[in-house]
Parts: C-alpha cells; structure tokens; sequence
C-alpha cells in the first residue's frame, strides 16, 4: 500500500525532462555495467525480471490512474492490454529462460563435421535503447525491456512524453524495482531524444511513426548500429460476400474501439463487397448499440484521444474526405473525446483510406469483387503491419498468398497481435524485427557460432595446409555435395538411392529408419521366442 501511495503521489507532479548535459554519463553507465559482466548470469537476470513483477503489481492502482489520465483508458483495458499482459509475460520468460539460454546444436551438419562439436551460444547484444510510445504505455516499454533483460543486456528507456502520467511511474517503477546501474529512464521529447540518439549503443528499439524511424535509422546508420523498428500501416480488411457479416462486423469494429483506435495493427479501412454493403453497415449500427446502450461518450470502458494535437489531426482527417458518414460523427474537443464513426468512401485515394488514421475512424470502401480488393490493397500499401480477411477458407487463403503484411488474422481483427508469445512484427516499412515471448529474447541475444578442434583431428586436417598439391582431389571427394537434379532443375531418381534412404532423401535418414526398423525386427523376435516358451 505504501508503495501504490508513493506512485500515485508522483503523478500529481509534473514530468521532470531529463537535463540534456546529463546523457552521455546515463549512457556511458549502463555500457560501462554491461562491460563488468554483472548482467549475464542466470540468476541475476531473472531476480530482476522477477523484482519488475512485484514493481508492477505494487504500482497498479498508479498505472491504472495513469492511464486514465493520459488516454482515457478504462480499467478493464488497462489490466487487458498493460499490466497483466507485462507481468504474465514476466512469468512465461522466467519459466523458459534457463531453457532458451542453453547451447543451441547446430542443425544440418555433415557427419565429418560433427568432431567439431558446433554450437549455437546466445550472447547478450549489449546496452540497448528503447523509445516507447504513447498508445499502450506500459506494454510498448516494459515488454522490449523484459526482453533486454532475459537476453543479458543493460538498457535505457526513453517513455512517450505524450502520456506524462505512465512516464512518470514507469521511471517510479524501473528506479524502486531494479538495479539502477543498469537499467534506467531518461524522460524528455526532441532534444532529449536526439541526446540519446548521439550515443554508441548496441541495439536500438523503437516503437512509433515511420517518419520518425527514419530520422531513427539515418541515425543509427553512423554507427552501424541494429534496430528493431515497430511501425504501422494502412492496414487493409477484406470482406467477401462469403463471410459472416455479422461476425465481421463485430469483430472489426471492436479492432477499432480498443484504446479509441489507438492501435498500431488495427484495421485502417475495410473493403467490403458491394453486394453486402448494406447488411455490414446494419450489423456494425446493431453491435455499436450493444457494445455501448448509453453511447460510447458516456461508457467509462472508450477511451479518449491522447492529445489535442493528435484530435485535432483526426478531426482535419475526418473534414476532408469525400465519404458520406453513416454512423457516428460525434466529438467533443473539450474532452479529446471522437466517437467510433464508420464512413463510406468511393475511393482508394480518399484521404481516409491513403492516410494512416490511429482513431476510430471507420472507412468502408465497397468494391465489386476480390481481385479488385487485392490489387487496392497493393496499391494502398503493400506492406502493412496486418491483414484482416473475412471469407472461406479458399479465399482468405488467396488473399495471404497475394499480398503482404508484418501478421494475419483470419476472420478477426488484430489477434494475432495480442497473444503473447507469436512473434509480433511489421515488414518492409511497416517495420523490421520481432518480439514477444521467447522473440523478445532472440531480439536483444546474438546467436553466436562456436566449433571446438581437438587436438588429434590434425592428421585429418592437413588437406587445408599449403604447400596444395596434390590435395585437390582429397579436398572434393571429402567436401563436394552431388546434386540430385539435372541441367533442366528435374530431379533424378535413383532406385539405389531410394532404397538406402528408405525415401527420406538423405543416407542419414535412411540410417536412422533402417536402425529402427532393425530394433523393431529385434524386438518382435524377442516377443514371438517369450510366447513361443
């Protein structure tokens, strides 16, 4: 209680920015607690993966406060998508880590080779950056953190100064939970950013815009460093005539009631077959009355938006299309308040379809029949974080074949998004690289290829000694693969080569089926001699 008491004070204080003269030694420490090893056993990592549970849960009154304060948030939608999501996965990666640290065999190696002993080790990537965002507060921060963690690394957080409440009890929480020589917060906007930005580090993580990932990755560039960039998208959902209108409906407005459209991966617009339009817009008015009797306005469970800045941008995007709105269209400035309004548009260039919304804009743009969606949704974006197909089997198959995107929900919107242990990531410029359960700690760990030469394989290995004459021949005939296919790319078939392999196309697998059927042969006999007595 002491500790809820003490978080929930320091949001009633205003964000304090971290002074600019002060980065270079913030970052400096965590690379030099990095370079003393401290952070790479076992046993240190998960006691502060497991001191951040407890910071967590001793702060959720604070966070949920927080979160109301800066986006509105309910308290069902803050346990949903912020607290319990970070500390179910603080206990999934406590459970696995000892199993994901371990030497990985490396796979596919040629029998000779094996002598070598070649393995996989997973190595901490070093000091890392992540720059949270503002739209899920607690989750896009602590999560790349708990991954930074697992993985070995020291890091720093930079938290969306536009949601100041969450800023200041993630600082509250990181400063009272964990060791503070490796894990720190730095709060502040541009300058601080750019500060931040000017230190070597050994991973960069980012979560936002893609117009700042490119100030981001230009950055970054100077110093060859990696990144792990989260992004967006003019997310494209695809409604056949075959698909359950009703469920769709339902299921993609509640994409875009979720933190009042806030979401990175939800729907941007909906392309719905003009043979359907009418009942999809009759099931989205029915299920809208049933998800809020007293209007959305009035229901503490819809969201606000998070700033003026960013309301008054959805309410120019909303002034200047062509559609014509059908449902909703309610808005109060005073309280950054934009009600889920769904709008026919007649057009793939209509601003709210070639714009990246993040409110609960609802664009429906009918089209004639499937082709037509996929080529739109090309031409719109051709790689957004998510695609949503509605249909049968056959043609949401055909819309994942031709198209692209970061993730896919089948008959949903956004699922794939929030479970917890799928890698979660965009493609092309939706973003690059992935985390989420054991991805987060693959995206902050270096699979570093280790072999061991004994001693007495030098005999074996003086073919790669000069003087090399003379060696060729023992170098092929040791080392040179056989193709199985022709000069046309056909495969030969080998009648010897089949039976060997017992039909598994390599001798090692063929071995392995002759040796268990050999054991099986074995074991039969032995039971026909017992019941034979």
């Amino acid at each position: 209680m002491a500790r809820d008491l003490a978080s929930l004070a320091s949001i009633a204080t205003e964000l304090q920015y971290t002074p600019v003269d002060s980065i270079p030694a913030i970052a400096s420490g965590v690379r030099n607690a990095f370079n003393s090893h401290k952070t790479k056993p076992i046993d240190f990592r998960v006691t502060q993966l497991r001191r951040l549970y407890w910071g967590i849960k001793d702060n959720e009154a604070a966070i949920v406060q927080a979160c109301k304060e800066d986006l509105g948030k309910g308290v069902f939608e803050t346990y949903l998508s912020e607290i319990d999501w970070c500390t179910n996965d603080i206990v999934f990666v406590t459970q696995n880590l000892e199993k994901w640290v371990k030497d990985e065999k490396a796979s596919d190696i040629p029998l000779a080779n094996k002598l070598l002993s070649p393995r996989i080790r997973k190595d901490p990537l070093g000091a890392i950056l992540i720059i949270g965002t503002y739209n899920f507060p607690i989750n896009l921060s602590l999560t790349p953190l708990v991954g930074a963690i697992a993985a070995g690394c020291t890091a720093v957080l930079k938290p969306s100064e536009s949601a100041p409440s969450v800023a200041k009890i993630l600082q509250h929480i990181i400063e009272t939970s964990v060791d503070a020589s490796c894990y720190t917060v730095v709060q502040g906007a541009v300058p601080e950013t750019t500060a931040l930005l000017d230190e070597k580090w050994d991973k960069i993580f980012y979560t936002g815009s893609a117009n700042v990932a490119k100030i981001i990755a230009k950055k970054a560039a100077e110093t060859l460093t990696p990144m792990t960039l989260e992004l967006g998208g003019r997310n494209p959902a695809i409604v056949t005539k075959n698909a359950n209108v009703r469920l769709a409906a339902k299921r993609l407005l509640w994409g875009k009631i979720m933190n009042a459209g806030q979401v990175c991966i939800s729907q941007n617009y909906i392309m719905v077959d003009r043979e359907i339009l009418d009942p999809f817009v009759a099931e989205m008015k029915l299920v809208m009355k049933q998800f809020y009797p007293d209007g959305a306005k009035q229901s503490d469970d819809f969201g606000r938006i998070v700033h003026a800045k960013q309301w008054s941008r959805l309410k120019q995007l909303l002034d200047s299309t062509e559609g014509r709105i059908v449902m909703g269209g309610d808005m109060d400035e005073s309280q950054r308040y934009m009600g889920p309004t769904v709008i026919i548009v007649d057009s793939p260039s209509d601003p709210l379809v070639a714009e990246e919304s993040f409110g609960p804009l609802i664009p429906i743009l009918p089209v004639e029949d499937l082709d037509t969606a996929i080529r739109i949704a090309g031409e719109v974006h051709r790689t957004p974080l998510g695609l949503y197909p509605f249909g049968n089997k056959q043609e949401t198959d055909r819309m994942m074949t031709e198209t692209q995107s970061g993730g896919v929900s089948v008959n949903d919107a956004l699922f794939h998004g929030v479970l917890p242990t799928l890698p979660f990531g965009g493609v092309g410029d939706s973003g690059h690289g992935a985390y989420r359960g054991r991805s987060s700690f693959d995206c902050f760990s270096h699979r570093r290829s280790v072999t061991t030469t004994p001693g007495w394989m030098e005999g074996l290995l003086d073919v790669r000694y000069p003087p090399y004459e003379g060696k060729l021949a023992k170098f092929k005939k040791m080392s040179e693969l056989k193709p199985n296919f022709d000069r046309a790319g056909k495969v030969k078939f080998s009648p010897l080569s089949y039976v060997l392999s017992l039909g598994t196309g390599s001798k090692t697998g063929g071995l392995i089926g002759y040796i268990v059927i050999a054991l099986a042969a074995f074991g039969l006999r032995q039971y026909l001699d017992s019941t034979a007595k």
